[in-house]
């Protein structure tokens, strides 16, 4: 028999109900107190219950991209309330440290209520006797990482859930020199959200705030052509989608300007839908969203295929495979990217983080680049000291810094483009350019165990169990040390994860980093092995043992974190 609601969460879900702006989050919430407080114990609508109980349990919190949750009302949702309130907050934040300067930029995407989300931040901004600047349009996340440097704004705002499933949103927070938010700024603006008493109280304007003109969209793409040579090789064929996000308009306009031909865009998912009709999950990532990028590349027969995330900060690349095509992992972009730099002969501090392959590293190393290892995510990326160049495994990239200091999908695929037509200029691949890398540095094959809950328990418990029985042998190989990250070191902040490093037999070495995602309800595992190679006719040897090796990495580790594989 379903709980009854106590007549706490009634009273609070009724004041919520009160002062929610929203008549679509309203009338679903009154029907929510409705079933809730039926007569019968029994019936199918007593599981309203549950439902309302989930959305008062808390806070939306500000994690590693700001907000982000499912859409609907209560304060574990995304709704106008929430973003009001964190409005309110972030615009506190900015009046309390005037050196920040008084304007916020905000920018949004295509999903639902995005707009409304990004209008009522202005409001808010506005109201609390700031400046306010909206861009024109729904456009990629990293056009409003550029406008927030290129304004010289306070702070910026961008609504966005980026490749979560179509029923989220989320709010990302970035500072004045176009960075994520990190403590302390993060738990500050937390305080200034907590302190907002009745929604009736923070004052919203009803106009007075900026709508951008083209003229921003146009110097992000005069900016975003100079990680390129101007005589540097373009001729190559690509297939490209957006995934039904906003970068197609602002990709084609940077691939036109830089003079590269038109890709071809997959026409099921050209145009922006907040519904992603043709994905599972928008994500370049996950099973079947490249199936019609595959299936547009069979008859166009492109030399790559490149997709963007819906906000179009990541970038996926996939390259001909025996007849069909093959996706890149995010390493081998990575270092791909990276090895693009150093040709070019920049300077500075490349940087990646924990859960990513060490193969930057000795990249780095061997052009005599600085290097160095953050905690996940390019709020720290991009915070490292001296950064020219720095990439995480999912996907994301910063090949300008000083342009974007957050990843960007469009300059990325700009550089691998071009990467790729200097190598088919001379007859070659970017397969046969990661060949060359392995051969340099050793083979860095990775791989990744990622489990998705419906329970958040069931990751906590999963990271009990490891911390309590941690594994001593995966796929034959010595767990030689293990570190619990919540400890914190002087060279990373304190985080929930795990990091094991192991050795075995002609294994140059291996490790593992497992930590709760922190966008998703994921429980992610991260795993790398690097084996030497003396010559090319080793390298498939070398592969099929490094596959082995991580098939038995993960079977073993799934079992002694009790997760599925």
């Amino acid at each position: 028999m379903a709980q009854a609601p106590t007549t706490d969460l009634l009273a609070r879900a009724r004041a919520w109900l009160a002062e929610d702006p929203d008549p679509q989050t309203r009338a679903e919430l009154t029907e929510l107190l409705a079933a809730a407080e039926g007569p019968d114990a029994e019936s199918g609508e007593r599981i309203a219950w549950s439902r309302l109980a989930e959305r008062f349990a808390g806070r939306l919190q500000f994690g590693t991209a700001g907000l982000r949750g499912e859409l609907g009302a209560g304060p574990m949702r995304m709704n106008r309330a929430v973003v009001i309130r964190a409005a309110a907050g972030l615009a506190a934040y900015v009046r309390k440290n005037p050196g920040l300067g008084d304007l916020v930029v905000i920018g949004y995407d295509a999903r639902h209520k995005s707009y409304d989300f990004a209008r009522d931040t202005a409001a808010a901004v506005v109201g609390a006797g700031l400046r306010a600047a909206l861009l024109p349009r729904p456009l990629p996340t990293p056009v409003l990482a550029f406008a927030i440097r290129h304004l010289g704004a306070a702070a910026g705002v961008t609504v966005t859930a980026s490749h979560n499933p179509p029923q989220d949103n989320g709010y990302k927070v970035y500072l004045g020199d176009g960075s994520q938010i990190v403590p302390p700024a993060d738990v500050e603006i937390a305080a200034e959200i907590d302190a907002i008493g009745a929604l009736a109280d923070v004052p919203l304007a009803e106009g007075g705030w900026e709508v951008l003109g083209d003229d921003v969209v146009e110097a992000y793409l005069d900016r975003a052509v100079t990680v390129l040579d101007p005589a540097g090789a373009r001729a190559l064929d690509v297939v490209y989608t957006p995934l039904h996000g906003v970068g197609r308009d602002v990709l084609l306009a940077a691939f036109k300007q830089a003079g590269f031909p038109a890709p071809t865009v997959v026409a099921e998912q050209a145009e922006p839908d907040p519904d992603f009709p043709t994905v599972a999950f928008p994500n370049p990532e996950e099973p079947g969203a490249m199936d019609l990028s595959f299936r547009t590349a069979a008859a166009a027969g492109p030399d790559i295929v490149i997709a963007n995330d819906p906000d179009a900060d990541r970038c996926a690349v996939a390259v001909p495979d025996n007849g069909g095509w093959r996706m890149l992992r995010g390493d081998d972009v990575g270092a791909l990217l990276g090895s693009a730099l150093v040709a070019k002969r920049v300077g500075g501090t490349f940087a990646t983080t924990i859960v990513s392959s060490t193969l930057l590293g000795r990249i780095a190393a061997a052009a005599g680049l600085g290097y160095t290892e953050t905690l996940t995510g390019f709020k720290w990326i991009s915070r490292a000291e001296g950064l020219r160049y720095g990439y995480e495994e999912a996907l994301g990239y910063c090949v300008d810094p000083e342009g974007v200091r957050d990843k960007d999908g469009i300059t990325a695929a700009l550089l691998i483009a071009e990467l790729a037509a200097t190598l088919k200029r001379s007859g070659r691949t970017l397969t046969d350019l990661l060949d060359d890398l392995a051969l340099e540095h050793g083979l860095h094959a990775t791989d990744q165990l990622s489990a998705r809950v419906d329970d958040l328990a069931l990751i906590a418990e999963a990271m009990h169990r490891l911390r309590e029985r941690p594994p001593t042998v995966l796929a034959g190989l010595q767990v030689t040390r293990a570190d619990d990250l919540t400890a914190g070191s002087a060279d990373l902040p304190a985080t929930d994860g795990l990091r094991y490093y192991l050795a075995g037999e002609g294994v140059r070495s291996a490790r593992i980093v497992v930590r709760p995602s922190g966008t998703e309800p994921k429980l992610k595992c991260y795993l790398e092995v690097v084996l030497p190679v003396a010559d090319a006719a080793g390298l498939a040897d070398a592969r099929m043992r490094a596959a082995t090796l991580l098939d038995g990495i993960k079977r073993d580790l799934a079992t002694a974190a009790g997760i599925g594989a």
